[in-house]
Formats: structure tokens, sequence, C-alpha cells
């Protein structure tokens, strides 16, 4: 997490922005708690919350995250990679952490010391987790995945009952969890959704028949958590929806969520280039007429702001939507102001850029907003991507 402090911009003082860079994500954890809460009332009161907190919780940053929807009721949580999860252990999180995936043998021994189920589905990974939790006397706790269509990961339904007899024996492992993951479940009425469902169900019921325990049962991810209630089972497991962003517009009219991330910066430089004056690599963008402004902001492609949004976004200056002109470069990207406009009718009156003023990437200035569906519309993109890219290198700042 970033320091943060109080710093002068162009139009007054600007709170909580880092001390050593002029840009950074800004991540309401108010917003946060609230999304997770909308989550948790769509559940009853039985079924767990496990959060999806993979990617550095989607750009958003995982340990404070994390700390901040299990105050806010979140159950458990659910990681990509063995480090992710250490992480969060490091970060003093005791509350239960799956990996999403089986990873390399290599990894075991770090998974039993910090007390991370992975994903099991083939017989080699479980062994070798069984005997050497024995060896340390430990247990090695898991969740089966199971893959029932999406054909990523998973043992394939029919080879269900096979492999938990194969592995059961062993006094080392532990079934906390059995799961998949559904590839259409944001397509209302989707024949292949409703196959994938089957197909779990039908491993369930063949688990339960041959008496073996299938711990908590959870298939949900965001859209099926807020399309399909009858499929929450023991546990739903939500991502993007806790950030604020919809997974699909199918699931607007369902919910209301409040967006977690914006991403700010500040003017650098702004001047008035003579007419005819190019601006960026290639220049792609020359000055059409006197009185335009150029204004530069220290934010780049590095920084997640990808290239090819260069000469088709806006952001936001003092409330008002500017274009982003030239090509965006690796850190830094330049944005054009017309100056000699005037009040008519509908159109403001756009005052000059100064350096130190707020500029708004992603997120809303004075009720105006750029939403990372947006971006990701003109992106050929899915919002997903979008945050996960601004987390990367800008630090967070936490509101």
């Amino acid at each position: 997490m970033a320091a943060v402090g109080d710093a002068m911009s162009g139009r007054g003082v600007l709170k909580n922005c880092p001390e050593d860079r002029w840009a950074w994500v800004e991540i309401d954890l108010g917003a946060l708690r609230a999304n997770v809460r909308t989550f948790k009332a769509l559940l009853e009161p039985r079924t767990k919350l496990m959060c999806a907190v993979k990617a550095d919780a989607y750009g958003h940053g995982a340990v404070e995250c994390t700390k901040a929807m299990y105050a806010a009721g979140a159950n458990q949580f659910a990681v990509a990679t063995v480090a992710e999860g250490v992480e969060l252990r490091r970060a003093g999180i005791a509350w239960p952490i799956l990996v999403l995936c089986e990873p390399p043998l290599g990894a075991i021994d770090t998974l039993l010391a910090h007390d991370l189920m992975p994903s099991i589905y083939t017989s080699d990974f479980a062994f070798a987790l069984g005997e050497r939790a024995v060896a340390l006397g430990k247990v090695g706790r898991y969740h089966l995945a199971i893959d029932t269509g999406m054909t990523r990961i998973g043992v394939l339904p029919d080879d269900v009952v096979e492999l938990r007899h194969l592995i059961d024996f062993h006094r080392g492992l532990e079934c906390a969890g059995t799961f998949t993951h559904f590839a259409t479940a944001d397509v209302i009425g989707d024949w292949d959704f409703k196959q994938q469902s089957s197909r779990f169900s039908r491993a369930i019921v063949a688990l339960e028949a041959a008496g073996l325990d299938h711990g908590l049962v959870h298939c949900d991810n965001t859209p099926g958590t807020v399309l399909h209630p009858e499929l929450h089972n023991d546990m739903c497991r939500v991502g993007i929806g806790l950030y604020g962003l919809h997974p699909s517009a199918t699931t607007v009219p369902r919910v209301a969520l409040r967006p977690v991330m914006s991403v700010r910066a500040r003017v650098t430089r702004a001047i008035y280039p003579a007419v005819g004056e190019g601006v960026g690599y290639g220049l792609t963008y020359r000055v059409p007429t006197p009185n335009i402004q150029i204004a530069t902001v220290p934010i780049g492609y590095a920084d997640g702001l990808a290239r090819v949004l260069s000469n088709h976004m806006d952001v936001l200056v003092n409330g008002v939507r500017v274009r982003q002109v030239g090509r965006i470069c690796m850190d830094q990207f330049m944005f054009a102001v017309d100056t000699s406009r005037r009040s008519l009718g509908s159109v403001k009156t756009v005052a000059p850029v100064e350096c130190g003023d707020v500029v708004t990437i992603l997120g809303t200035d004075c009720g105006q907003t750029i939403s990372a569906d947006e971006m990701a519309r003109l992106r050929d993109t899915i919002n997903y991507e979008v945050t996960c890219d601004f987390g990367m290198r800008l630090e967070k700042v936490y509101v």
C-alpha cells in the first residue's frame, strides 16, 4: 500500500495520494464491503461465501481487500497460485484459502506449511500430498475439481468416484470441498449451462451414493450466484461482482453494485503548441487550431492503460470529458483541451488545465463517469482485464 499524504493540486489540496508519484489506483473499501453484503444477502444463512481474490484481487490489492471482505461477512477465499495464498498468510490472514489449481509437486511443502487447500484432480498429486502430510504430521485438506464441460481443469464426472476410491484410503488426505466452474452461467436459458449443472449434480449424487464425503459443494460464480439461486449449494464462489463490476448485461437488472476501483493522476505539464505541431510517437495527432492546450499525465501502457486506446479514449478533468490524443506511451499519455470554446446551449466552457489538476482515467468526477465497461468496449475485452491491468504497477490508495 502506498504511503499517502496531502498534495497540492492546481485547484486545491488533494488528499490521500502517493507521496512519490503523480498517479495512483484508488480503492473504495466502503464500496467493497457493501458489495460483499449485497452478495451475502442473496444467500441463505447456511450458505457460505467464498471470495475470489486471485490476481491481487483483480488488481484491487488482495491483502487489504481480503481483510475488508471478511469484516463484511465473507467466509473463505480463493486464489490462483500458491504464492498468492502465501502472501495472504504472511499478512496474518488465517481464514480458509483455496488454490484454484493443482500446483507442481514441488509446492506441496509450501501448501502444508501455510495451510493452503489445493484443487485436486489427479491421483499422482493426491498421493504426493498425502504422503508428505503424513511425514509432517499434518492432514492435506483439498477441494476436488470436476470438469463438467469447460475443459479447463478437473476430473471428468464419470471418473469422480473412481478417483476418490483410489485416494481415499490415505490417512493424510481430507476432502474439504467439491466444485466445478461454469462457462456460460451468464447466458439465460443456455443449453451448455444446463448440461454442466446436470453433470455436476449427478457427480455429487454419485459421491453420496458411494458413501464418500464431498465436503462443501460449490459451483456458482458471480453470474451463477445472481441468476441461479437453485445452485447455491453449500457455498458460492464470487469474483468480479465483489469489485462492483458485472460479468455481463444479464446480471445488471438483478443486483446493484458499487465500483470499487478508480484510477487517477495529476497533470505534470500543460502547454499551447503551435498549430501543426505533433503529439507523441509517430505524431499521430497534430494541433488543428489555436488555443489547443496539450497536457501530459504520468500513466502509460506499463501501468495498464492499453496502447490500443490511443486517440480513442476520454478522461475527466474537473468533471469534463476531454479526448486523449497521440499514442499512449509506456509511462505517460497526453490529452487535448480546446480553451476557445464558450457556453453555447449545452456546451460547457472548458477552462485551461493547470499543472497538478486531477485527471480521472477510470471512475467518477463531478457526476461524470468513465467505467471499466466503457474502457473494455474500446479495447474489445472484458472489465476483468481492465482492472487487473491497472493493478500491476500503480500504487494503491485505500479510502
